[in-house]
């Protein structure tokens, strides 16, 4: 008899023991997959269109702080790369403003592509680089100026007609009296106000040709 109890107690601390282990395992599952997921990072830019002058800024956004510096890459339309560019990330986001201005010289006209990897994830965004006297001096077509206000500009202040397209842009006409708007508002002559006017006005009345 006391050897059945016996028995009986050993497969009852067993059972109990398997339970636990069970229990434990299914508990560990659960928790790997968050543990050990990649986490995800984000670059968060306020603006995405840049003048010279001007500084690039943006944010790098983590899900998670793994004491680890995110690799940032700024390459440029034809694929030339930067030296890679180690940022410390203490918090889950993190402002990056650069301490240099977008300088002629050094950077071009054109698109520009933020590449990053932090602790196994990667992410990448772009933006672009403009400069409005470049069309006045005839180093940007009328195509491509078109194009900015189209990308650039509030549609509430000026709206392009839904027509323009890459095929068509070589195709657009801007009479060349009309740099000389261009060049006020650049120069502070006119406000934006009146340059937005001036600008939807003679897209309206076809003075611009899209």
């Amino acid at each position: 008899m006391r050897f059945l109890l016996s028995n009986h107690k050993a497969m009852k601390v067993k059972t109990r023991q398997c339970l636990l282990i069970m229990v434990l395992v299914i508990f560990s599952a659960a928790l790997l997959p968050s543990v050990y997921a990649t986490p995800s990072v984000e670059i968060l830019m306020e603006k995405t269109t840049f003048r010279y002058c001007e500084k690039l800024f943006y944010t790098i956004q983590v899900s998670e702080v793994t004491g680890e510096s995110a690799v940032i890459h700024i390459r440029d339309q034809t694929g030339k790369s930067s030296s890679a560019i180690p940022i410390p990330i203490p918090n889950l986001q993190n402002p990056i403003p650069s301490m240099i201005p977008f300088e002629a010289e050094i950077f071009p006209v054109g698109k520009y592509f933020i590449d990053i990897e932090y602790s196994g994830a990667k992410n990448s965004t772009e933006f672009e680089l403009i400069d409005s006297f470049s069309w006045i001096n005839d180093k940007m077509s009328d195509g491509f100026f078109i194009d900015a206000i189209n990308k650039f500009v509030d549609k509430n202040i000026i709206s392009i007609p839904d027509k323009i397209n890459e095929k068509n842009l070589e195709d657009i006409h801007i009479p060349k009296w009309i740099k000389n708007i261009v060049g006020w508002w650049l120069e502070d002559k006119i406000s934006d106000n009146e340059f937005s006017q001036v600008i939807q006005y003679l897209i309206n009345k076809e003075i611009i040709v899209i």
